[in-house]
């Protein structure tokens, strides 16, 4: 069958490519053309736009980039109906993707909803566009499908594909190690985010941090589409390494991590790395998401818990005195052992490994069968 892939960020990416390698077993002659990133193509995809040239973050940045955004959609739904798919598949990024579902249905091609919508954190409307458009819907949150519920929406939750991700990394054979932790000195791991709007904001402040830890080493995990050159503009006068492609290697060794908000923050808890969440955006997007967004944390962690397991410093609390302070926390032995006790709760909420391989069986049982 001829699949169409759309994932507009680098989380998308990784559940997009490891749902395509459960697609394989199910159809060993699927053709896949798609939009998203290396792990997609790695896993057969004809890439057609990399994420790198979608991602808008903020309420001010899309204004300011509604024209891209826009010609983007128009060549996405061209270059959809002259491809002719057996069927659409879209990982997350709602505010296009959701324009592409109405236009699929109007044309009659299937579409499934993978990682749905995060309509419980705002504009809760846009159910009934899912109701209207998506053929069928898999939510990887468990709290996600009592809240669809309210709204007599079908969706399915067949467990967090980050699960999967790990078990998968962890079962890798590693051929060798990093050592980038050193004997005595703590690894603290920086993940800035993965957009240039984050990294700008984020980095500074992460370097000034740096500085108030001389006894510990402090690494970068490094995003490949914004290049070397881009992370040591920033680093000429400190000791902070960056690495790439290797987040999952570098949380093996840290002791503690910095996390922008996102899927990271998931990741660096399924490793059993104690974080602080850091999140900062313009004045003004922030303010209009205060007034819009109605949901008690931003990390996933604290969101799937409910409570808060993990620090979150968000625009005005995110010092470098706060950030200090927390990270010192989380490096002490007793209030690291009181977060890995709250990530092992963690991970029995979210079920166990094997989401993709059950999210493809369902779209591929459901297309076939219709």
């Amino acid at each position: 069958m001829k699949y169409y892939l759309i994932s507009g960020e680098a989380s998308g990416d990784l559940h997009a490519s490891n749902l395509m390698r459960a697609l394989k077993q199910e159809d060993s002659e699927m053709e896949v053309r798609a939009w998203g990133g290396d792990l997609m193509e790695a896993q057969g995809a004809t890439l057609v736009k990399h994420y790198k040239e979608l991602a808008f973050m903020g309420f001010l940045e899309v204004v300011m980039n509604l024209r891209i955004i826009l010609n983007n959609l128009a060549f996405c739904k061209k270059d959809v109906l002259e491809f002719q798919p057996d069927l659409l598949i879209l990982v997350d990024y709602p505010g296009f993707n959701m324009r592409v579902a109405k236009f699929a249905k109007q044309h009659n091609i299937p579409v499934y909803y993978y990682v749905s919508p995060q309509v419980w954190a705002w504009k809760k409307n846009r159910v009934y566009d899912i109701k209207k458009y998506v053929t069928k819907l898999y939510a990887i949150l468990p709290f996600e499908k009592k809240f669809y519920k309210q709204f007599d929406c079908e969706v399915e939750y067949l467990g967090h594909p980050l699960l999967d991700a790990v078990f998968n990394y962890k079962n890798e054979l590693k051929v060798e190690a990093n050592h980038w932790k050193q004997e005595g000195r703590p690894l603290i791991a920086l993940l800035p985010g993965s957009r240039e709007q984050e990294l700008n904001k984020m980095l500074l402040k992460m370097i000034e941090v740096e500085k108030q830890f001389p006894n510990c080493d402090f690494v970068i995990a490094g995003v490949d589409a914004l290049g070397k050159d881009f992370y040591h503009s920033f680093l000429k006068h400190s000791n902070i390494r960056v690495v790439f492609n290797k987040t999952y290697e570098l949380f093996d060794e840290a002791d503690a991590a910095l996390v922008s908000s996102g899927t990271a923050t998931l990741e660096t808890a399924l490793f059993n790395v104690p974080q602080v969440v850091c999140y900062q955006t313009s004045w003004f997007s922030f303010k209009i998401a205060q007034l819009l967004v109605a949901i008690k944390y931003i990390s996933l962690v604290n969101l799937i818990s409910d409570k808060e397991v993990v620090k979150e410093l968000i625009q005005d609390d995110l010092t470098i005195a706060n950030m200090v302070a927390e990270l010192k926390k989380i490096l002490s032995p007793a209030h690291k052992t009181h977060m890995l006790n709250q990530y092992t709760e963690l991970r029995t909420l979210l079920g166990g490994e094997g989401a993709s391989e059950r999210v493809a069986k369902s779209i591929y049982n459901h297309i076939s069968n219709s």
